[in-house]
């Protein structure tokens, strides 16, 4: 739990979040500012649904991606690499995921694309503050949703 605890405390300071998709053969990413929820280890991300990487991700598809921050010197490197699924939210859980992300980000009340959800299952939080090349890994546990 240290890797999740420490990398959760880091991503909750951070705000754009880089994910990859892939659909036949052919591979693209996206840049979004992010809402986090520690306790479902989940980034919530608008995207319209006409976007190259919406499309390509369907309602629901395997993701993986990186969170970092921009450091002038390599001592201070901090960085999130993580795999896990992407899945446009509907209905109440798609409202309850946009009340929230605006309450981080105002002005997304003006953007009418959905919500989406970024589920983590697998987190590898690099942090050289710690030491050189220090990484702090957390798997998602089997047949869980929440952390």
């Amino acid at each position: 739990m240290e890797a999740l605890t420490a990398a959760s405390r880091w991503l909750a300071k951070q705000h754009v979040v880089t994910w990859c998709v892939q659909q036949a053969g052919e591979l693209w990413c996206a840049n979004a500012f992010y809402l986090f929820d520690a306790r479902k280890v989940a980034f919530y991300v608008l995207s319209e649904e006409k976007t190259r990487h919406a499309r390509m991700s369907g309602p629901r598809a395997p993701v993986a991606g990186t969170v970092n921050g921009q450091p002038k010197t390599v001592a201070r490197i901090r960085g999130v690499q993580f795999k896990g699924e992407i899945r446009m939210l509907a209905g109440e859980e798609g409202e309850a995921a946009r009340r929230a992300y605006c309450r981080r980000f105002p002005v997304a009340r003006m953007l009418p694309a959905p919500v989406w959800e970024i589920r983590l299952d697998e987190v590898k939080f690099t942090d050289n503050t710690l030491g050189f090349g220090k990484k702090l890994i957390w798997l998602r546990p089997s047949g869980t949703e929440d952390a």
